[in-house]
């Protein structure tokens, strides 16, 4: 098991306390706020800085930040809802696989620049890995690429043969509205420019709306104080 650092470690070298760090990252995930309104939110507390720093910060702690919270992730319901958007990248469209349960709580999430069979693959190999479980029924739309790939997976043994697999439309409603939250924080953001970065950016957003939708259990860190900044830090230094 990689050892992860410390929270000393972590933010070792930064100019800013790790405090905005978090607060800059955790907001912008969030909420409609592009680089250079949180650099002007910043600067009425005093704190001078731009807004390249704060899209660095991003960058590079939105990853970190999904691997510390997903120790203590939920798992996902065995019912999976799957479905796609687009997002473009320096004016390409790019395809966005996600999949929620049937409580509408988020499975994982998996950027391509490819909408075929490998790639709905590695989407179900990712999502199976990254929660630590398997489905017993997958819901798709008509796309003949995505049975496909359940019908391989399941050939490969990734997938449990008696899994169900169905395309009703009116099932995957779920999914597709579930859709929205992340279409509305990336509409703002006014397009990408490199796709590693915009994975990085689109998982860090789902991680703030999976953690938005209570899928984390973290009744072993035994919290006193329920504050944002306490729950960050003790998630974060966790061992």
């Amino acid at each position: 098991m990689v050892r992860l650092p410390s929270l000393d470690e972590l933010f070792e070298g930064r100019h800013f306390d790790s405090a905005i760090t978090i607060l800059c990252v955790r907001w912008h995930l969030r909420f409609k706020l592009s680089f250079r309104d949180l650099v002007e939110m910043m600067a009425k507390r005093d704190l001078l800085m731009t807004h390249t720093t704060i899209m660095r910060w991003v960058h590079h702690y939105a990853s970190e930040f999904e691997r510390r919270w997903n120790r203590f992730a939920r798992p996902a319901g065995p019912s999976w809802r799957v479905d796609g958007t687009y997002v473009k990248i320096r004016g390409e469209w790019v395809y966005l696989y996600r999949a929620v349960d049937r409580q509408g709580m988020t499975v994982d999430c998996c950027l391509s620049t490819k909408q075929d069979v490998a790639a709905a693959k590695a989407f179900f190999r990712k999502a199976m890995n990254g929660r630590g479980s398997t489905p017993r029924t997958v819901t798709l739309d008509g796309y003949a690429a995505s049975h496909c790939a359940v019908y391989e997976t399941k050939a490969e043994g990734q997938m449990p043969l008696g899994a169900k697999l169905r395309s009703l439309k009116y099932l995957n409603n779920l999914i597709k509205q579930d859709h929205r939250g992340v279409k509305l924080r990336i509409g703002p953001m006014l397009g990408f420019k490199r796709f590693r970065t915009s994975a990085v950016t689109i998982a860090g957003i789902e991680l703030l709306r999976q953690i938005y939708k209570g899928q984390f259990s973290l009744g072993r860190l035994r919290l006193k104080d329920r504050s944002a900044l306490a729950i960050w830090n003790a998630v974060l230094a966790a061992k």
